[in-house]
């Protein structure tokens, strides 16, 4: 079934949840993701699996699926003697498989386009860091190429996410300019800055006066992180604020592995949503399981998903 309402009027009417991490679900399908190009590569050579992934969390009752395309840039295909031609018709396929996999039950799903920073290009590491060295002009060179192709492949909004400095933001919103389709801004975080250091404030400063910005927030960042950085957001925009942390669970590089105790808790959901949250779900290590749970509290009360 295609949407009815754009995701932005949904936004407006209450809480919309979100999926959840789309690598995670689909290494319990059993994928491989031990590639440069993580989940991307399947766009190639395993899009069944994608789907399946979107479809778990459909029926977990996720009413946005964030697209296979965090990791799929024109370089990174590139480099992998994939065609520029056939590049384009992979990110279109990331839409695709969503719009099916939300198609699939008579209820309203939206696509978010995922469009991934820089430095999940680079696979170092430096997603997590920002400051590339790179000027804002050559980021936004860098990422207006895919943004035009995602926003041909018609998802409901674009997803500027795990954008770790205000230098990335500012380029990836003059790409997205005039694109035609709505956006939203989530950055990955540390504390009340975002992972390069920069105030939370003054990084969601740059979407405040953007009407193609349906949303701004966080995402990939500590659940505690993302309990503060939902009222600066709300505060200084005035937007819906979108929020999809991580477990909590923190990734050990060198063991290559996962250390510590979940710390999300989708109860955290009423207080989001009290201080201006509008798409709430779960990043890496939150897996349909807790989109379900997510779910249900937001369908609690007498007046379904508001707050």
């Amino acid at each position: 079934m295609q949407p009815v309402r754009a995701l932005a009027t949904a936004l407006a009417e209450g809480t919309v949840v979100l999926d959840g991490g789309l690598s995670d679900q689909l290494r319990a399908q059993g994928c491989d993701l031990s590639d440069a190009l993580w989940s991307a590569r399947l766009l190639l050579d395993g899009p069944q699996q994608i789907e399946a992934a979107h479809a778990a969390y459909v029926r977990a009752g996720a009413q946005v699926l964030i697209t296979s395309s965090y990791q799929a840039t024109y370089e990174g295909f590139a480099r992998r003697g994939i065609p520029r031609e056939e590049a384009a018709a992979l990110l279109t396929r990331s839409v695709e498989l969503a719009r099916r996999a939300g198609g699939a039950v008579e209820r309203e799903v939206w696509v978010a386009a995922s469009v991934g920073p820089y430095g999940a290009m680079l696979a170092d590491g430096s997603e997590y860091r920002g400051r590339y060295g790179r000027p804002v002009r050559e980021l936004e060179r860098f990422h207006r190429p895919r943004i035009e192709t995602l926003a041909a492949a018609g998802p409901d909004v674009l997803a500027l996410e795990t954008v770790p400095d205000t230098d990335e933001a500012e380029a990836m919103l003059r790409a997205a300019a005039g694109c035609g389709v709505p956006v939203w801004l989530s950055y990955s975080i540390a504390g009340d800055r975002t992972r390069a250091g920069q105030p939370l404030a003054d990084a969601f400063a740059l979407a405040a006066g953007d009407d193609q910005v349906i949303s701004v927030g966080i995402n990939c960042s500590e659940p505690g992180d993302a309990d503060r950085a939902v009222a600066i957001a709300a505060a200084v925009t005035g937007k819906p604020v979108v929020v999809y942390p991580n477990s909590g669970e923190r990734w050990d590089a060198a063991a290559r592995g996962w250390r510590g105790e979940p710390t999300f808790d989708p109860a955290r959901v009423r207080a989001w949503a009290a201080g201006g949250a509008r798409l709430v779900g779960g990043c890496c290590r939150v897996g349909p399981a807790g989109i379900a749970a997510l779910s249900a509290l937001t369908a609690d009360g007498p007046d379904e998903k508001r707050w």
